[in-house]
């Protein structure tokens, strides 16, 4: 019996997640994120061995919070609908959490395309510009791409999994700051590797840009200093997309009062260890947005996360 589940959460993208769901090597639980194409059906009607939960609207990020509450297994996979985690990986992650209590969560190698070229940040990663913890199967992380990270269950849950209110882009860096401030660490495993097929959707690039840059900031201003939160807001103000995810975040004060909770000093000081990495400050780019230098600055430069 497996003891990891993979969560697929997904939304109008029938044909790519036909195509990879015979890949994946676990148990698969499909949150279909209130899709009105014919995805449910397509699911329902060609793998009826995949459990499948049909949400009424889309909720974002939150629908793998759904999926991993449904899961029975200690370890969660995540997987987006157009990627699968390759051969053993989902095995051996299972095995590497057993072997290091301390870990919450685990990231892969991502390899992108048909040709499977390196994933920029899976490279910064390796590169372990925050150390590797002794306890840890990996250098130690403070962020992940989320189509390419297995979690400790009860770990995820217990911090409240994927923040809902910043529903799509961005929301991995809040995940991974909350679960290293309750002690649990973070690791990069290339062993583990993650095949991911980006393609382009058709969406507005610039509204997700400037949904980027109001999550980003989001996140900041409940987590990082002040400071910190002044300086990502300034940054904001050199394209109209960054004007208007600034405008968007100001409308959440008072969420960001509510939920403020700066991180510790140690990793505080590991996130300004990161802002010197550049590849991982780009990291929080969706997929099919053009390259860094013509997006917005992202208010966390710096931090891994996608």
């Amino acid at each position: 019996m497996s003891s990891v589940t993979v969560v697929v959460a997904t939304r109008n993208r029938c044909q790519q997640l036909m195509r990879l769901l015979p890949r994946h090597a676990a148990p698969v639980i499909v949150v279909d994120n209130g899709s009105d194409d014919s995805t449910p059906e397509m699911v329902q009607s060609y793998f009826p061995h995949v459990r499948l939960i049909r949400l009424a609207e889309n909720v974002g990020v939150a629908a793998r919070n759904i999926g991993v509450a449904a899961a029975e297994t200690p370890y969660v996979a995540f997987a987006d609908d157009d990627s699968y985690w390759e051969g053993d990986a989902l095995r051996s992650a299972a095995h590497l959490f057993a072997a290091h209590p301390r870990a919450a969560l685990l990231t892969g190698r991502v390899l992108v395309g048909r040709r499977g070229h390196l994933d920029t940040v899976s490279a910064e990663m390796a590169a372990a510009p925050i150390g590797t913890a002794a306890d840890l199967p990996g250098p130690s992380v403070l962020g992940f791409l989320a189509c390419a990270a297995a979690v400790r269950r009860d770990a995820f849950l217990a911090v409240g999994g994927f923040e809902a209110k910043l529903h799509m882009y961005g929301e991995e860096a809040l995940l991974a700051m909350d679960l290293a401030s309750r002690g649990w660490g973070l690791a990069y495993v290339p062993s583990l590797v993650v095949r991911h097929f980006p393609q382009a959707t058709g969406r507005d690039p610039g509204a997700r840009r400037r949904r980027q840059v109001r999550n980003d900031l989001l996140t900041t201003w409940t987590r990082r200093p002040v400071g910190v939160g002044a300086r990502a807001a300034l940054r904001c103000l050199g394209s109209r997309e960054g004007r208007g995810g600034l405008r968007d975040a100001l409308a959440e004060l008072a969420w960001v009062r509510r939920h403020r909770r700066p991180v510790a000093p140690r990793i505080e000081a590991a996130l300004r260890i990161l802002a010197s990495t550049p590849a991982l400050s780009v990291a929080s780019v969706p997929d099919a947005l053009p390259p860094a230098a013509q997006r917005p600055p992202s208010p966390l430069d710096g931090q891994q996360q996608r």
